[in-house]
């Protein structure tokens, strides 16, 4: 039974085992992200359902540009259906959409797409939902750095002032939500037990839970499972 008073405020995901829930059932790999996208609006919805505060989900990395172009094209096709169809459904539940990453890259038709939803729920209050899109933690710090170190040089920051929260300040994460905690709880499905490069900096002692259920199959119930795990450890953050 979920523990109401010790709900996560940040919940980050790595959507993880899309291809092989198609495989598994001798679909081509676009219909198992079809499947998942369904899959991640019920978890938006639950989310919202439960009084979280921020949902980032791991949607698209840096690194998967490396997949065939027929997977990445799906891929950005099934972004466009999905921010077209659930736009109303977003801004009548107050629900405020921010990307990470860098998508000036991502196919024009998904860019628009994606600019319009970003633009129609930018004042929304409710569930801050981040969608990690061309992202990697590497290239997140990476750009951190160098805007740090651009200060530096032109002197509007000097080398001792560069503190954890300047950093932080810097990152996808603290430009797009300056008052957003790290994620408390960060959970991977498909049985995958490692971070992928999603948010090196930020889940630093963010609990860590680790599903085998393949992320089309990732259910409502199956979350709640997740978050009660997390309610179950002690978090010291080496304290004790």
């Amino acid at each position: 039974m979920l523990d109401k008073n010790r709900m996560p405020r940040h919940v980050a995901i790595i959507m993880d085992g899309n291809g092989r829930w198609a495989k598994k059932k001798n679909l081509p790999r676009v219909a198992g992200h079809n499947a998942g996208m369904k899959t991640m609006k019920k978890i938006v919805d639950h989310s919202d359902k439960l009084g979280i505060k921020y949902l980032t989900v791991y949607a698209f990395s840096t690194e998967n540009w490396k997949r065939s172009a027929a997977e990445v094209t799906g891929i950005f096709k099934l972004l466009v259906t999905y921010v077209n169809s659930e736009l109303k459904e977003l801004i009548d539940n107050n629900v405020k959409v921010t990307v990470l990453g860098d998508y000036s890259q991502i196919p024009q038709d998904a860019k628009k797409s994606l600019e319009k939803t970003l633009r129609e729920t930018r004042d929304n209050t409710g569930l801050q939902f981040n969608i990690a899109l061309n992202y990697g933690g590497r290239d997140e710090i990476r750009r951190a750095v160098r805007a740090i170190g651009e200060k530096v040089r032109d002197g509007s920051l000097l080398p001792e002032e560069i503190t954890e929260d300047v950093i932080g300040e810097h990152l996808f994460t603290g430009r797009l939500h300056a008052d957003a905690p790290d994620p408390e709880l960060v959970i991977r499905t498909s049985g995958e037990l490692r971070l992928s490069n999603f948010l090196l900096w930020q889940s630093a002692y963010s609990e860590l839970v680790f599903s085998n259920v393949l992320w089309p199959d990732f259910s409502p119930e199956e979350y709640e499972k997740a978050i009660e795990e997390y309610q179950s450890r002690d978090r010291r953050f080496g304290g004790r």
